[in-house]
This record gives C-alpha cells, structure tokens and sequence, in this order.
C-alpha cells in the first residue's frame, strides 16, 4: 500500500479489525517512510449482477442510484444512515446470492420493497407508489389495507 503523504511503497499494519457486519476490514497503517499513520478499508470485490431494465437495456449495477431511491423514500422518516447501509447491503447479498449474471430489474425493486417494508411502512409505500407506477388513490388504499392485514391490523376506516 503506498503512503498518501509522501507516496513511499513501504508501510506496515498495526492493528486490523473487521467492521460493517464483518464485510470489511479496517487496516491503521503505518508508513515506513515518513512514519505518518492512515487507514485503509478492505472489501472483497464481488461481481454483482448486470441488471436488465423493463425496457431490455442491460446496464451494470449502480450502487449509488439505488442509495438515492431508498433516500428518497426514507426523506423525512426516522431511518439512520447506517440502517439505509445495512439495507444496501443485503439487497447486493440477495443480488450475489442468485447467482445469476444478468437480473431483471423488478427483482432489484422487490428487494428494496421488501427490506423498506420491514424498515418503515411510510418509506415502503412511497417506494412502491413509485417503483409499481400508482394511478389513482384506490392504488395507495389497496397497498396500505395489505400492509394492515399483513400486520393484523384492521384496514383504515373499517370500524372494528
């Protein structure tokens, strides 16, 4: 690893601990050079599945447009960063797990219903009014009576 201070080749670990759920490995290194100290992160680098659109393209999977999706179902709702994280997380494992190398793009969609359905019920219907192309407010009412029966509540506005 070079150093980015005076860009010597030689540096030595000090110390090395796994974080992010064990998916990465945290490195203090220490520059033989300059004696400066840094940090580095290690990941594994997977191959994550081409995704193919309803339209046909195939594109590569990007990381960061499917972060801006769940943020701006979760805007406003109390959601922290680090759970938006764990949840990128586990829709790549579920992408690696299928083991395919192209994906249809409604699995990708599914996955994120599915993890923000079990984050926040708000941030779950705004992604699906979205990601299903809702027309109308019997659409939103439909989504939100099987969000209650699936959670043994009685549906909005049915006295009980």
């Amino acid at each position: 690893m070079r150093c980015p201070f005076c860009s010597a080749a030689d540096t030595k670990v000090i110390d090395s601990r796994l974080v992010a759920d064990g998916d990465q490995v945290r490195r203090r290194r220490e520059c033989l050079g300059c004696s400066e100290r840094f940090t580095t992160y290690e990941t594994a680098e997977l191959m994550l599945p081409r995704i193919i659109k309803q339209s046909g393209v195939r594109e590569p999977f990007h990381e960061d447009k499917l972060r801006q999706g769940i943020l701006r179902a979760i805007e406003k709702r109390p959601v922290s960063v680090e759970r938006v994280e764990h949840m990128l997380s586990q829709i790549k494992r579920a992408l690696i797990a299928t083991g395919e190398r192209e994906v249809a793009s409604r699995v990708v969609g599914e996955e994120v219903m599915r993890q923000l359905k079990a984050v926040d019920h708000v941030a779950f219907v705004r992604f699906a009014s979205v990601y299903r192309s809702f027309q109308d407010l019997n659409e939103f009412r439909a989504e939100i009576e099987r969000l209650a029966e699936e959670q043994g509540e009685p549906a909005p506005g049915v006295a009980g």
